[in-house]
């Protein structure tokens, strides 16, 4: 099994790594576990003290409940796995707040943590707009959990598809065509015959437009090998640590898995 990082835009939370020598299964319980299994921090409890906004004490809670926060997973345990056994700890939840009065727009940024690693990814995401004299006072806690529980909690989106493998013949050469066609810019012109843009060609996605125009002459195949692999953050963590927490996460099922196992046989 091999992994190469193809491109990793740390500012916009995206990485894109080919994974090779691999399964199907293998592919897909990676893509699972970091969308299901990562945890990361989201507010799961808000107790409103004063809200005369025009919006509903439910509508404001789920509000808050969406916004992503950044999350320091050294520090936070999740509550099934914090020594406190969920009954509430520093070392399982966080406590926010946030007063605001109007006439203004409230934006994440106001959200005041009790940790400073630990807050808002954008700021700027608009919480309630209130009028004059209105006023909110809430206090909220968050906690970790996992993607399978609820969205809130999914780290990102991770997704793959097949590798794809282009071979143009001595007769599609000619059909120069296919480069306006291909969404994807996986041709270029070489002297006059067409050719294959390496640096775009992991970006094809196999919608078989040039084999159509080629008439059979550009075959685009699929490698049920290989795997091109895309990771996008929503802030919380790092491309990098999703990863990284998935193959963790899936090397400690195999574990229990392989621990149970052993038991059964007694």
């Amino acid at each position: 099994m091999e992994v190469t990082i193809l491109k990793n835009e740390k500012k916009e939370g995206r990485l894109t790594f080919m994974l090779e020598k691999a399964t199907v299964a293998f592919a897909n319980s990676i893509r699972r576990v970091a969308m299901e299994e990562v945890p990361v921090m989201a507010v799961e409890e808000v107790e409103i003290r004063k809200n005369t906004s025009v919006l509903y004490d439910e509508i404001l809670a789920h509000r808050l409940g969406l916004i992503s926060i950044k999350t320091d997973l050294k520090s936070y345990n999740l509550p099934s796995e914090c020594p406190c056994k969920g009954a509430g700890c520093a070392q399982c939840q966080l406590k926010l707040s946030l007063k605001a009065k109007g006439p203004a727009t409230v934006y994440a940024s106001e959200i005041e943590s009790a940790d400073p690693k630990c807050v808002p990814v954008h700021p700027k995401t608009p919480i309630a707009k209130l009028l004059k004299g209105q006023v909110l006072e809430l206090e909220m806690t968050a906690i970790l959990g996992q993607g399978r529980e609820h969205s809130k909690w999914t780290p990102g989106m991770t997704y793959y598809k097949y590798n794809p493998t282009i071979t143009i013949s001595k007769k599609g050469e000619s059909c120069l065509e296919c480069i306006k066609l291909c969404p994807q810019n996986c041709f270029e012109k070489k002297g006059e015959k067409l050719a294959i843009n390496e640096k775009n060609i992991t970006n094809c996605h196999l919608c078989g437009q040039c084999e159509e125009t080629s008439k059979g002459e550009v075959k685009v195949e699929k490698d049920v090998n290989n795997f091109v692999f895309y990771v996008e953050s929503w802030g919380q963590l790092s491309p990098e640590e999703i990863i990284m927490q998935a193959s963790k996460k899936l090397d400690a099922k195999l574990d229990d898995f392989a621990e149970a196992f052993k038991k059964s046989k007694k």
